[in-house]
C-alpha cells in the first residue's frame, strides 16, 4: 500500500503521466492477478510509458536496489561465524513475528469484514495447519474462489462498465499456464535441480494473491519444506527483507543464493528473483485485454472475494508455522514479541526502523 502511494504521488500528481481513473484501472488489475501488486504496478506503467524496455526499466528500478542488498545479506551470513546462534538473529526471528501478525491483522480487517469470509479464512487456515503441503495451497485458494462463487454477493456499487477488449492477450496467459503444467513435469521427467529450482519459484510466484506476505508459506514449503535450507536461515532472511526497500518478493534472491540447489550465490539469487517474477511478466500483458470485461461479472468479484479471505487464512497458518513456532521459544521472547507487535500496530513505528532495533535488541538480550 506504501509502494502505490508513492506511485500516485510520483507519476498521477507530479508527472502526470497517468490520470486518476486509470491509475485506479491498474491497481485494480494487479490486486485482481496473483502475484505482487505493487511491482506489477509500476511495470504496467513502464509498458504504457515505453513498451517493453519501459516494462524492464521500470521493473529493474524498482526491483534492484532490495535484491542487491538481500543478496549482501546472504553473502555475510555465508562469512560469519556461529551466525545460528547470534542474538541478533532471534531478534530478526521477533521481528518476523510482529510484522506477519501486522499483515495478518490488517487483512482480516480488510479481506474478512463479515461472518462467512471469516469461516472461509478460519476453516483455510485449519485445513493449512492439519496438511501442510504445497499442493494443499493450491487446492484451498480453489476451494475459497467456489466457496466465493456460491456463497457470496459482490457489492453492485462495484461494478464497472464492461469495455470493449481484445483478444490479443492469449499467448501470454497459454505461455503463463504451459510453464504452469510444463514446469512440474519437467521437474518429473528428469530431476534436474535447477528445473526444481525454477518450477518452485514460478509456482509461488504463480499462486500468491493478497500481498507479499502471502508468498511466505508458499516459499517456505518450497524451500524449508525440501530440505534445501533450514528454518532459522529462512525466518533471518524474511525479517531482514521487512527492512529494506523495494518489494517483499526479493526475498527470492536471498533464497536462491542460500539453498543447497541450484548454482546457488548471485546466480541462484538472480535465477529465483526472475523466476518468481516471471508469472507476472506473462499475467500482466494477457488479462490486460480482458480487464474491463472481466471486472463486470458478479461471478468474477465473487470468487474474488473468497480467494481473499482463502489467503487470510493462509497467512495465518504461515504466522502459526514457521513464524510463532520458530521465533518465540519461551516468555522472553513472548514479551519481546508483543512489545515488537504494539511499537508496529499502535505506535506506528516503520517496519524497517522495528526490524533494526529488533536486531540489535537480540544482540543484547537473547
Amino acid at each position: 500500500m506504501a509502494h502505490l502511494g508513492y506511485f500516485h504521488e510520483e507519476f498521477v500528481r507530479r508527472r502526470k503521466w497517468l490520470d486518476e481513473s486509470t491509475f485506479a484501472d491498474l491497481v485494480a488489475l494487479c490486486q485482481f492477478l496473483p502475484g505482487p501488486a505493487s511491482s506489477q504496478v509500476v511495470y504496467s506503467i513502464g509498458l504504457r510509458q515505453a513498451g517493453w524496455l519501459g516494462g524492464a526499466a521500470a521493473w529493474i528500478g524498482f526491483t534492484l536496489p532490495s535484491a542487491a542488498l538481500m543478496l549482501a545479506f546472504a553473502y555475510g551470513l555465508g562469512f560469519s561465524d556461529g551466525w545460528e546462534l547470534g542474538g541478533w538473529i532471534g531478534g530478526l526471528k521477533i521481528a518476523a513475528v510482529a510484522v506477519v501478525a501486522n499483515a495478518l491483522w490488517t487483512m482480516a480487517a480488510k479481506l474478512c469484514p463479515d461472518a462467512k469470509r471469516a469461516v472461509i479464512a478460519i476453516l483455510a487456515a485449519s485445513v493449512m495447519i492439519l496438511f501442510p503441503m504445497a499442493w494443499m495451497q493450491v487446492a484451498v485458494i480453489v476451494a475459497g474462489a467456489l466457496a466465493g462463487r456460491v456463497f457470496l454477493v459482490p457489492d453492485a456499487s462495484a461494478a464497472t462498465p464492461a469495455g470493449q477488449g481484445t483478444n490479443t492477450g492469449w499467448p501470454w496467459l497459454l505461455a503463463f499456464a504451459s510453464l504452469l503444467v510444463g514446469l512440474p513435469i519437467l521437474v518429473w521427467a528428469t530431476g534436474a535441480p535447477l528445473a526444481f529450482l525454477i518450477e518452485s519459484f514460478y509456482r509461488s510466484g504463480s499462486l500468491v494473491f493478497g500481498g507479499g506476505h502471502v508468498v511466505l508459506p508458499l516459499l517456505e514449503e518450497a524451500t524449508v519444506g525440501r530440505g534445501w535450507l533450514d528454518r532459522d536461515t529462512f525466518l533471518a532472511g524474511y525479517g531482514f527483507v521487512q527492512a529494506m526497500p523495494g518489494p517483499l518478493f526479493t526475498f527470492a534472491a536471498y533464497l536462491g543464493s542460500v539453498i543447497n540447489v541450484g548454482p546457488g550465490g548471485v546466480g541462484g539469487g538472480l535465477l529465483a528473483l526472475v523466476a518468481i517474477y516471471l508469472p507476472s511478466w506473462l499475467l500482466l500483458p494477457g488479462a490486460m485485454p480482458y480487464w474491463n470485461r472481466l471486472r463486470a461479472l458478479p461471478s468474477a468479484r465473487s470468487s474474488m472475494m473468497g480467494t481473499n479471505a482463502a489467503v487470510v487464512g493462509l497467512l495465518g497458518a504461515a504466522f502459526y508455522s514457521p513464524v510463532l513456532i520458530s521465533g518465540v521459544a519461551g516468555g522472553p521472547q513472548v514479551v519481546f514479541a508483543l512489545l515488537a507487535f504494539g511499537a508496529l500496530r499502535f505506535l506506528k513505528l516503520p517496519p524497517w526502523l522495528l526490524v533494526i532495533l529488533c536486531a540489535v535488541a537480540g544482540g543484547i538480550v537473547l
